[in-house]
């Protein structure tokens, strides 16, 4: 009886482990165009409205990258050229509200899986032999 019992945990167990695995494919796309944005590869327009008059305040078009660096701020990184950048900081209140648009679109593959080694922060080591 007991094995049975331990054999029907570690049945449940495993089965668990691969539910917890899956993924939906939308939530993996939903990543991808993250990161393709995030790195300046998706054209998108940010606006900035102030929702007590209804007015637009800011409003930017290309290809940039946002973050929050505290709960009332946007910083907006935009791709101006190859390899110059402008930031940009937004300021939220309480009557401001922004919305960013996907204008391009992107093309993201669910399978995508990408490497990348940067020479420069590998540490270069000698190695020598002393007889």
């Amino acid at each position: 009886m007991k094995k049975k019992i331990i054999t029907v945990f570690v049945c449940m167990m495993a089965l668990a482990c691969l539910l917890c695995g899956c993924q939906r494919q939308s939530d993996r796309v939903a990543y991808n165009i993250s990161k393709e944005a995030d790195n300046f590869n998706v054209t998108r327009r940010l606006a900035v409205i102030n929702a007590r008059t209804d007015e637009p305040v800011f409003e930017l078009i290309g290809n940039f990258a946002i973050s929050n660096n505290s709960t009332n701020e946007l910083v907006v990184t935009v791709e101006v050229g190859q390899g110059v950048y402008k930031k940009h900081m937004v300021y939220l209140n309480e009557w401001t509200i922004y919305v960013v648009e996907d204008v391009s679109g992107a093309y993201v593959d669910k399978y995508h899986y990408e490497v990348n080694f940067l020479p420069e922060m590998i540490i270069p080591v000698t190695i020598t032999m002393n007889d």
